[in-house]
């Protein structure tokens, strides 16, 4: 894919599509985060959902929020995906495919077999499975995109991250992926330093969930071996010896990603719960995960206990009354940027051409983006550290697999992919693999499109 340099978007005011849309919640936070620059509160918002019952719900709550602070932005709810792509510069996607049942596949149908995720959503067999179901539908999105707006961004928020930017780069669309893991963590780690976040500046680089800190500043003190000295001692020293509660931890438990930071020199972007799906080492069975996460932690019985409506009226008269500030996402921050010309730096995933030398070409990376007048444009990182680079490459291997399985229709290819996995590997034996496999393409067929249905 290119057109990343050069490319200089329109100063009018932007069309941006949000697919997906019926999520509620989410999609709200990205309007109301729209809506707070001053440059975009006249744009033209249209909101798609294959659910149209449940776009009307978001529409409400977004109108409410032009109403209530008197701005000019247009806002359509099209039954027809390709009119609400027609035309816009940016498309947000912000879909999960199946939504939670297919999800509690993803993550119980592994669980019979010992494979416990915690999240179930970036590798693994729940994030094998995540991909294809997204890739299915990344590729009628696209299509319509190469047709009616060839030259939008495609802001993606969906995970898989790695998977589907991967997938949809080389389905021949400008696409950049967003994760706050990078902003959530870098903010701990300050605040784990008793350090002013406003005067720290740092250097991520990898993939997605496990990008790293390579840099961490505070003016000319380089914070990396105090931050080195002072997680070990608080997460993995004599004083944590025996905690039995995340609670203990004035930075909750983050005894995985110390781990893996005395492992490989530096720490990484996501949660210690998410990180230890990932890996061969510490989910191998009960007494193990105990003693490194005490307190259970389940994304799928999180969201499994949200009502369809949840918290959307109080999100809305929250934003009303306190007022148009926009959150953390990088969403809206990119799309001011490129239709004013401030230029601002965010960290996105975007396809490695060039950008991080020791992982492989074309894949997957996340790393420093420079938005502005002239479009995104990702800045070269160099070379990981070799440690780091090596696990990334681990991960890279499975995302691999699954965006050719996908795009190409390969079967074999999906079980090669959870093989690999470093965890599901770790557990099963190839027989076991494939059954495994076999019994999650059964339970997701309605969701997993053609080529697998």
């Amino acid at each position: 894919m290119g057109g990343w340099t050069g490319f200089i978007y329109s100063t009018s005011m932007p069309k941006i599509t949000i697919v997906g849309a019926g999520g509620y919640v989410f999609p709200l936070t990205l309007i109301r985060d729209i809506l707070a620059f001053e440059a975009l509160q006249e744009s033209e918002i249209s909101l798609y959902d294959i659910d149209h019952d449940r776009v009307t719900i978001t529409a409400a709550g977004a109108q409410r929020l032009i109403d209530a602070h008197g701005l000019g932005a247009k806002l359509a709810v099209p039954r027809d995906r390709r009119d609400a792509l027609s035309g816009a510069d940016f498309v947000i996607c912000t879909f999960q495919v199946g939504g939670i049942e297919a999800y509690g596949y993803d993550v119980n149908i592994p669980r019979e077999y010992g494979v416990d995720q915690p999240v179930g959503d970036t590798l693994g067999p729940g994030g094998v499975f995540r991909g294809l179901r997204s890739i299915g539908a990344l590729k009628g999105i696209v299509a319509d995109m190469r047709a009616v707006c060839p030259d939008a961004l495609l802001i993606q928020y969906a995970n898989p991250m790695s998977v589907n930017c991967w997938a949809s780069s080389d389905l021949g669309v400008r696409t950049v992926g967003l994760c706050h893991s990078v902003q959530h963590t870098s903010r701990m780690l300050a605040q784990e330093m008793e350090v002013p976040y406003e005067e720290v500046t740092f250097d991520s680089a990898g993939v997605n969930h496990t990008a790293w800190f390579t840099t961490f500043r505070r003016g000319g003190e380089d914070l990396v071996p105090r931050i080195r000295e002072v997680m070990t001692e608080r997460h993995l020293g004599s004083s944590a010896t025996g905690l039995a509660s995340d609670e203990l931890y004035a930075g909750g438990n983050e005894r995985v990603r110390t781990e893996l930071m005395r492992l490989t020199g530096y720490f990484h972007t996501e949660s210690s719960h998410h990180a230890s799906e990932y890996w061969p080492w510490f989910r191998k069975d009960a007494e193990l995960v105990k003693s490194y996460l005490p307190k259970r932690w389940d994304y799928f019985d999180i969201c499994s206990a949200h009502s369809p409506d949840h918290n959307v009226e109080a999100f809305v008269e929250a934003s009303v009354t306190d007022g148009l500030h926009p959150s953390q996402e990088y969403g809206a921050y990119i799309i001011d940027s490129v239709t004013t010309g401030t230029p601002r730096v965010i960290y996105g995933n975007v396809p490695n051409h060039g950008l991080i030398d020791n992982l492989p070409a074309g894949c997957c990376v996340e790393v420093a983006c420079l938005a502005d007048g002239m479009g995104l444009r990702p800045i070269a990182y160099g070379s990981l550290p070799p440690a780091c680079a090596a696990l990334n490459t681990v991960q890279v291997n499975v995302q691999g697999l699954v965006v050719k399985a996908a795009l190409e229709g390969d079967r074999q290819l999906v079980h090669a992919a959870v093989a690999l996995d470093p965890l599901s590997g770790a557990l099963l034996s190839l027989p076991q693999l494939c059954e495994m496999v076999d019994r999650l393409f059964e339970a997701e067929q309605p969701w997993l499109g053609p080529p697998w249905n």
